[in-house]
């Protein structure tokens, strides 16, 4: 694998953690939504990723796929069934006065929110790391 190749594949690392991050956002700002335009509590979303390969520019010559990066492959939407709270007065009961909300756990999405971070981070790294060995290459050409 060549460094730009490496760079590669952590910017497609970012990318798919950046989106991972977005998604666990609006997740944390919805946390309370009980109705939403499709109808009932807002629903709980997740990015699945996949290995992908990266093909580079010049791959035709070296006939082949030369590294492989991640992508989100879709984004998965909760189907499980809204915590039921009892709030009679609220515009959204029902009729017996209970309020569908999100089913979400704000401590594990606060958790995941770290992890996409952290995530994110470790991509900056190896992309500053291989821009050092690059650095570092034409110096020695140099001199």
């Amino acid at each position: 694998m060549s460094l730009f190749n490496a760079i590669s594949v952590a910017a497609s690392g970012m990318s798919a953690q950046r989106t991972r991050a977005e998604l666990l956002v609006e997740n944390l700002a919805n946390s309370e939504t009980t109705r939403t335009e499709e109808g009932g509590p807002y629903r709980r979303k997740d990015a699945v990723f996949v290995s992908d390969p990266q093909v580079s520019p010049f791959s035709s010559y070296f006939q082949e796929a030369t590294s492989s990066g991640v992508r989100v492959d879709e984004v998965v939407v909760d189907q499980r069934d809204p915590d039921k709270r009892y709030m009679p007065g609220h515009p959204d009961a029902d009729k017996d006065g209970y309020v569908a909300f999100p089913k979400m756990n704000p401590a594990e999405d606060m958790v995941d929110l770290m992890s996409a971070s952290r995530g994110y981070h470790a991509n900056i790294a190896a992309m500053s790391a291989v821009k050092d060995m690059i650095n570092r290459s034409i110096d020695l050409m140099r001199g």
